[in-house]
């Protein structure tokens, strides 16, 4: 062997030596994704024959009183990437190398459900025998509306619950879900006072954009997150989110938008803001080989970021330098401010484009400036972007020349408790054939609270309803079986006829409504006074 063959056989790795995978959900077997507690838990039920569980989400919007709406969605992708997964025997193996040494204190075996996880992989072809239902993606309801319900009977009773942790995450994309569609409802009620066309107006769905990607955890997020914005939105820059939902949910027909835009590396590169502000717009004396940016741009929408050295001085010199080019090239710019306050720095914005081009006044009586619009993409949330809406009204401006933009308040400002998403167990049928109907009620807590009994879902004047499953024919249940002992072949719906539910229902939605039937509540009643706990339930 030379000495250069000895150096690089020093340097290379033990052929026996473990590579690290690349982090994908499917490397991790099934058996693992559940919380450290859901695998001791056959040992601890009552030997019972049937288990019933339901989830729900607790309280509106951030906990707001006023309005209690959600957007159901996010359930078709958890069940075909995690429930509809055919469990083999190294899932098992794989289990059994992981909880020999999962118990603390001493890293020892740590119990889980080996033998059922053997016994369904054997007699059900290595599908989870569990039942779940779950509301039609896009389902406008109310706070304390069953979302999902899972059901196990005979030997897999124990197992009712294992699968509670993934369908519980069906929280983000909801939650994002009811938070876009919130901001829609402040964005339309401008529209309805100062556009010609109000809220009926076809700008209003480019009125929010998705600058959320870069924030998010994982590109997992941002697709989760990003389509769930898109239910109600066109515009996003979140490239996983508009491909997964045209490709994946919508048979390749388009979903989201975006225009070209400057960044402040971009603007930083020139050794003018002027000049980078040309070259977005018409043909300039700047190098040649960058003259094809007119072409692509100046005709059409973009947008240039104008605080990268001195915000005010860009809108006071800078733009009405290059006024002329963008009026003869045509298009419509978007001016981003981004740093400051966001209220003065749109106001400044409309301002500067006032002076620069002129404005007009709608049909309403508002100035909307001439081919030229603001985007305030700098720490933008719910609270700020109805603040900045009133500010511009009351400047005499329309709220059809501001768009937002929203990145981490969007897809990252967010967690389970925003909207409050629990399960809990509902029904229960003992080994001595005896069913009981069960429900949490804390003292301590009453907010906290469940719902007893197998569960129903039915539309009482427009509005989703919980009732008793008994009551309840089954072409009328709204929790429709989309896992039963193994995949279902559902019908699932495009992407256009989601977003079409969701504009339906959350606009024929009251803003609060008491979604619990008579039957219910006096089977809720019923079941506090057997446990004694008659004061604890929360009206």
């Amino acid at each position: 062997m030379t000495p250069r063959a000895d150096a690089a056989a020093a340097a290379a790795p033990p052929a026996a030596m473990p590579v690290a995978p690349p982090l994908l959900t499917s490397w991790l077997p099934i058996s693992i994704l559940t919380d450290s507690y859901k695998p001791t838990h056959y040992l601890q039920y009552p030997p019972c024959t049937k288990m019933v569980a339901y989830g729900e989400l607790r309280q509106g919007f951030d906990n707001d009183p006023a309005d209690t709406r959600q957007v159901f969605y996010g359930m078709r992708y958890i069940l075909e990437n995690y429930v509809y997964r055919r469990w083999t025997l190294q899932d098992v193996e794989q289990a059994d190398a992981f909880f020999s040494g999962h118990r603390a204190p001493d890293f020892s075996a740590f119990p889980y459900p080996r033998d059922l996880f053997l016994k369904f992989i054997a007699e059900n072809d290595g599908y989870m025998p569990i039942k779940v239902q779950a509301l039609p993606e896009g389902t406008c309801i109310h706070a304390h509306v069953p979302i999902f319900q899972i059901t196990a009977e005979a030997p897999y009773t124990p197992l009712c619950t294992y699968l509670e942790t993934l369908l519980t995450q069906v929280w983000y994309p909801t939650t994002v879900a009811t938070l876009s569609r919130r901001c829609k409802d402040l964005i339309a009620a401008a529209f309805a006072r100062s556009v010609d066309g109000g809220a009926s107006s076809p700008l209003l769905d480019s009125r929010l954009h998705d600058f959320g990607f870069r924030g998010c955890t994982c590109v997992e997020q941002s697709v989760l997150g990003g389509v769930a914005h898109l239910l109600n939105f066109v515009g996003s820059d979140t490239l996983s989110a508009a491909y997964y939902a045209q490709f994946a949910l919508n048979g390749g027909k388009p979903v989201a938008q975006s225009i070209p835009a400057t960044e402040h590396s971009v603007m930083t590169a020139w050794p003018s803001e002027r000049e980078a502000l040309s070259n977005m717009i018409a043909q300039s004396d700047v190098r040649e080989a960058l003259s094809n940016m007119i072409a692509r741009f100046g005709d059409g929408v973009f947008a240039t970021v104008m605080d990268s050295y001195d915000y005010h001085r860009a809108l006071s010199e800078v733009v009405p330098l290059v006024a002329a080019e963008k009026v003869a090239a045509g298009g419509f710019w978007v001016l981003r401010p981004d740093s400051g306050d966001p209220t003065d720095a749109v106001l400044a914005a409309l301002r500067a484009a006032e002076r620069a081009f002129g404005a007009d006044a709608n049909g309403k009586g508002f100035k909307v400036p001439r081919g030229v619009g603001v985007i305030q993409g700098d720490g933008i949330g719910y609270t700020n972007i109805a603040r900045i809406l009133e500010a511009v009204i009351a400047e005499g401006y329309s709220a059809e020349s501001v768009a937002f933009g929203m990145g981490g308040g969007l897809l990252q400002r967010v967690n389970r408790d925003t909207l409050s998403l629990a399960t809990k167990l509902c029904h229960i049928v003992y080994a001595d054939g005896s069913a009981v109907d069960t429900m949490k009620a804390p003292k301590t807590g009453p907010e906290k609270g469940s719902l007893p009994g197998v569960l129903a879902v039915k539309r009482v004047d427009g509005v989703p309803t919980a009732f008793p499953a008994e009551e309840v024919a089954l072409a009328d249940d709204l929790l429709q079986v989309v896992y039963d002992g193994r995949p279902l072949a559902v019908q699932w719906e495009s992407f256009d006829a989601l977003r079409a539910r969701v504009e339906r229902e959350w606009t024929s939605l009251p803003p609060t409504a008491d979604v619990l039937s008579p039957s219910l509540k006096a089977k809720r009643a019923a079941v506090a006074e057997r446990l004694g706990v008659q004061g604890q339930l929360q009206q």
